[in-house]
């Protein structure tokens, strides 16, 4: 595996080093204002996917050794109509006056929450158009697997369902993401659940993915980077567009989109509906989800408004518990084993025998489903205050309705606040039921921002926002075997969290010199988390946690070349503890809040037919929450402070077109991920005391120290492009301890990607799209987890792995009218 290491290092390295010669030219302009003239500095232009720059405090720009196989340049101004340009025959300076548009007011909004090249941090763009490309139904996070320091996985093994992201190792609690400014991580327990959102894709006008603590925002904490999405398109004209596709495993996807265009210049309607459906990899990991998406918006002179509505529905069937090790090695010894120790009863053990190797799954009930719905409401709205002042204000609401249902053999009724029942002289103290732990919540707020741009050396925003989540959690009995006095749809825990977040901040771009800008951010952001009820395990909670964050950040960026910089940057940030860490929580090991110190820097360079990137990082921990094997009363696995942790790497990007028909795109990540001083515990159920041992400095869990994705794109004429997309993985510990027996084995895959795009006279597009993942076949698991402890003076320690499919294809037909 390490030739694999080195020759994938070497793969990504020499994109800075292999550059064919071709006709090469350059070209230059000036971008104003074309209604008074004044310059536009920051303008954005593109030449091709690789190559860009960006205007002076002048408004000019320069692009040297530009191919000659690109013949139009693509200038974009946020509040401006974006404009290409044929430079086939440009031999002079081009003069280029951008209108105003009410129309681009989308961009308008999100800006505050975005970064440029002169925020000094590390961050990816991802256009509606790359997402199309393989969107025949496996979800965003696999969507984006190849951008940088990014890992995705899926519980099902085919990318539908329940499916998940780490960025830099970081895992989806801290990770913040927003829709159109306004927060969308799940309030308490912080993280992103991705299946309440099938096809999102779908609906999505671009991605931001901000690495690091990154630019301030409005939601969760940013401890591993922000995820920014825009869904907010403006369509001129009227469309309607038809996607289906199907593929491995009875995967299914339908999704009809239609668009008014325009309407007496000021108004537009926009709609999706959809629907995916999948057996998954793994045994009944079956998904059935369904969602909407419907937003409507006003074009005045100065105002903007759009209302968007979208939901999303899942049916998931369950696949949460992984395959144990043993199954998974093949180890018939280890599997009866692991039957004996886990007292699995026939049933269940002719299930783990029978299953295959790779695809069990230890449910069997029929309705063992997650089943939730979410819909969200937003009101976005952009006013022009005056040519240098825009103020943006946002209302949300996001409402959450479901539960998740189990059989469950001989439970103790003691264990849902039951009587034991008494048949004849016998009294019964267990019974097999079913249960539903439901979430009833609300989460509603406002966002804002106020932005001003001088056109000449100030670019700020002050911006903010307040949101309260407002959420039941209650569990009922509704069926049982023994049911004796129990009541229809006994609910045996319930309780209820209120949580508060208000933060507000300050942003400057300031051009100190013609090449130097510095940036400085400065959010104050204050939360309140209170619960109060009965716990699923019966135990009493009252908790009233208050937190005040002050999160500043700089950066500077420095123009070496007219298309090279180099930039630095430093951000604090702070996270309260989420809803797990105060309800596992004992006296002794209560949560404190955990803060991030993020160092950045880098380097991006273009030229002619190539471009590359390396950015350095170093995110210092104070007080991180990791799992060390500690329980609560209950046996429940508690997140305890570690006082020192670490993470630091290099990222490098690069492309390069090789010719007409040629382009490669990589990127790869170098990183250590260490616990300072980690100390493992091991409960020993003999003693109901703590075996301790210290590792010293450790691997953080999950945090693979090699990343590599690929992107070769070969395009023998503009309707034809035919993809090769690796990812390279090194090895990933399932804990802290860097225990060679408890780890996740280095991947390497390799997927196709087809696309055909014909214009028939009937029709707008009509574009055939195949997506062949994993053609070599490759064996991994992208996650799992860990246990363990002492009985009868012996150690027992249990791996799970969530395996991932086989060769597996997805095929598509997309019609645009």
């Amino acid at each position: 595996m390490r030739k694999v290491t080195t020759y994938l290092s070497t793969l990504v390295l020499s994109v800075l080093f292999i550059f064919p010669s071709w006709a090469q030219r350059s070209v230059s302009g000036r971008i104003t204002d074309g209604d008074d003239g004044k310059p536009l500095p920051g303008a954005s232009v593109k030449a091709g996917e690789i190559r860009g720059a960006s205007t002076d405090k002048n408004g000019n720009f320069t692009l040297k050794n530009i191919s000659e196989n690109i013949p139009t340049l693509e200038i974009s101004y946020i509040g401006y109509e974006t404009v290409k340009m044929d430079i086939s025959d440009s031999g002079i300076p081009l003069e280029i006056k951008l209108s105003k548009s009410t129309y681009q007011a989308d961009e308008v909004i999100i800006n505050a929450t975005r970064v440029s090249n002169k925020s000094g941090m590390a961050f990816t763009n991802v256009s509606a158009e790359t997402l199309n490309k393989q969107n025949l139904g496996q979800d965003l996070p696999v969507l984006l697997n190849f951008t940088p320091s990014l890992v995705s996985t899926s519980d099902a093994g085919g990318g539908v369902g329940y499916t998940g992201i780490r960025i830099r190792g970081s895992d989806a609690s801290r990770i913040n993401v927003t829709v159109n400014g306004i927060p969308y991580n799940d309030a308490e327990s912080q993280g992103v659940f991705w299946v309440n959102m099938p096809d999102f894709a779908s609906s999505v006008n671009s991605i931001q993915i901000q690495r690091g603590v990154g630019t301030s925002t409005n939601g969760a904490g940013a401890f591993g980077a922000s995820v920014n999405i825009n869904t907010n398109a403006f369509h001129k004209e009227a469309y309607a567009e038809l996607n289906n596709s199907l593929g491995s495993f009875n995967t299914f996807k339908n999704t009809i989109k239609i668009g008014t265009g325009l309407l007496k210049n000021k108004f537009s309607v926009d709609g999706r509906l959809s629907r995916v459906s999948s057996d998954g990899f793994v045994d009944r990991a079956s998904s059935n989800l369904h969602s909407y998406y419907l937003s409507g918006a006003y074009f005045g002179k100065k105002s903007f408004v759009r209302a968007n509505v979208f939901s999303g529905n899942e049916r998931t069937y369950q696949s949460w518990n992984g395959v144990p090790e043993a199954k998974l090695r093949g180890n018939q010894k280890g599997v009866l084993e692991y039957i004996k120790t886990n007292e699995l009863d026939e049933k269940d053990a002719d299930n783990l025998i029978s299953s295959g190797d790779r695809t069990f799954n230890s449910y069997t009930y029929k309705n063992e489903v997650d089943n939730y719905r979410q819909d969200h409401y937003q009101l976005v709205s952009s006013h022009t205050l005056s040519d240098k002042l825009t103020l943006n204000v946002n209302g949300f609401m996001v409402r959450g309705l479901g539960y998740y249902e189990q059989y469950r053999t001989q439970d103790k009724y003691s264990d849902y606040n039951l009587p034991n029942v008494v048949i004849g002289g016998d009294t019964l103290s267990r019974t097999d039921l079913i249960r539903r732990r439901w979430l009833d919540n609300y989460f509603y707020g406002s966002t804002f921002s106020v932005d001003f741009n001088s056109f000449k050396k100030i670019t700020a925003s002050i911006g903010g926002g307040w949101n309260k989540y407002d959420g039941d959690h209650y569990g009922q009995i509704t069926w049982a075997r023994n049911a004796g006095s129990i009541e229809n749809e006994h609910q045996y825990y319930f309780n209820k969290a209120v949580k508060k977040d208000f933060n507000i901040y300050g942003k400057v771009y300031y051009q100190l010199t013609s090449k130097l800008n510095a940036f400085v951010d400065l959010q104050f952001r204050q939360v309140s988390h209170t619960i109060n009820g009965t716990d699923n395990d019966l135990v009493p909670l009252s908790f009233n946690q208050s937190y005040s964050f002050v999160n500043p950040k700089a950066g500077l960026t420095y123009q070496v070349a007219e298309q090279s910089s180099v930039y630095a940057s430093y951000s604090m940030g702070n996270r309260e503890p989420n809803r797990d860490d105060f309800t596992s929580a004992t006296a002794q090991l209560f949560p404190k809040h955990e803060t991030l110190h993020n160092v950045e820097a880098g380097f991006r360079t273009q030229k002619g037919i190539w471009a590359f990137a390396a950015n350095y990082y170093l995110m210092k921990y104070k007080n991180q929450l990791v799992l060390t094997g500690q329980i609560n009363d209950v046996g429940n696995a508690v997140r305890v402070n570690v006082p020192e942790s670490y993470r630091t790497g290099i990222e490098l990007e690069g492309a390069v077109a090789f010719g007409k028909f040629l382009k490669w795109n990589a990127n790869a990540t170098f990183s250590q991920n260490k616990i300072q001083n980690f100390t493992e515990y091991v409960i020993d159920y003999d003693t109901y005391e703590y075996k301790t041992f210290d590792h010293g400095k450790s691997d953080i869990s999950f945090s693979p120290d090699v990343i590599v994705g690929s992107q070769l794109t070969f395009s023998p004429k503009k309707s034809l492009e035919l993809a090769l997309l690796t990812k390279y993985v090194s090895k990933q510990y399932l804990d802290n301890t860097s225990s060679e027996t408890r780890k996740l084995d280095a991947y390497f895959t390799n997927d196709i990607r087809l696309t055909w795009t014909v214009k028939p006279t009937w029709a707008k597009e009509i574009s055939f799209n195949l997506l062949v993942n994993n053609i070599l076949d490759e064996k991994y698991e992208s996650n799992g987890y860990t246990y363990g402890y002492y009985s009868s003076g012996a150690l027992t320690q249990e791996n799970f792995y969530f395996p991932q499919a086989g060769t597996n294809f997805l095929v598509g037909v997309n019609l645009r009218f």
